[in-house]
């Protein structure tokens, strides 16, 4: 505890100070721009990789960056997808999975978490993506098939997030774009889907739209 207890000393005699007009100013609401949906990871912080100030990210994560479809968990995660979009009218929604997921792990092995019901529970939502990978790449101990799930299962949630109401008529109304997101952590890299063109691409430094093609390897899901 001591170690929180010196980061809290830190924030309010450093940190606090040095930004109080930001503090000020979002004392009274907030209006951010970006639903950010990731894992519950502690090596996945947003505001660090996104360089995302206080008040910029509204932030949703839980286990394996879950989505589950509307109408079949009446939980906190529709609750926050309704409220930024609803109330807050983000106009973007991000899935963020990530490198070395212990989540996507549990869900090629379910039976590595058989004794613990709420977790195997949650992770029933990602099934889809289990199916998807297996169907294509056989053995759930194939070298690649974290990578796959990992991928797969961003891909499931974005299709999750469509069947919510308020999301799927912002989408389709234009005012409101989903993206879906993959964290490596070794590299300090990120990919992003293309829906257009149906496969994995780096995501550069200065945007989803500024890549170069020449450098980046294309891969399709499974």
């Amino acid at each position: 505890m001591k170690q929180l207890i010196d980061g809290i000393l830190q924030f309010q005699n450093t940190t606090f100070p040095a930004n109080r007009a930001l503090y000020q100013s979002l004392a009274g609401g907030q209006s951010p721009q970006w639903l950010f949906i990731t894992c519950s990871d502690s090596r996945v912080d947003p505001n660090v990789l996104l360089d995302a100030a206080p008040g910029e990210l509204f932030v949703c994560r839980n286990a394996g960056n879950i989505v589950p479809a509307y109408g079949d968990h009446a939980g906190g995660v529709s609750a926050t997808i309704e409220y930024a979009v609803q109330v807050l009218k983000v106009k973007h929604i991000i899935v963020c999975g990530h490198s070395d997921c212990g989540a996507m792990k549990a869900v090629l092995h379910p039976e590595k978490v058989a004794g613990l019901p709420a977790v195997a529970n949650w992770i029933s939502y990602a099934e889809r993506a289990r199916a998807v990978v297996l169907e294509s790449l056989g053995d759930a101990d194939h070298p690649s098939q974290l990578v796959a799930v990992t991928e797969e299962n961003v891909l499931a949630q974005l299709d999750n997030l469509r069947t919510h109401p308020s999301v799927g008529a912002k989408v389709r109304s234009g005012a409101l774009e989903l993206h879906g997101w993959v964290f490596d952590i070794r590299h300090g890299t990120f990919k992003t889907w293309d829906d257009d063109a149906g496969v994995w691409k780096p995501l550069g430094a200065i945007g989803e739209q500024q890549i170069d093609s020449t450098q980046a390897e294309e891969v399709t899901h499974v």
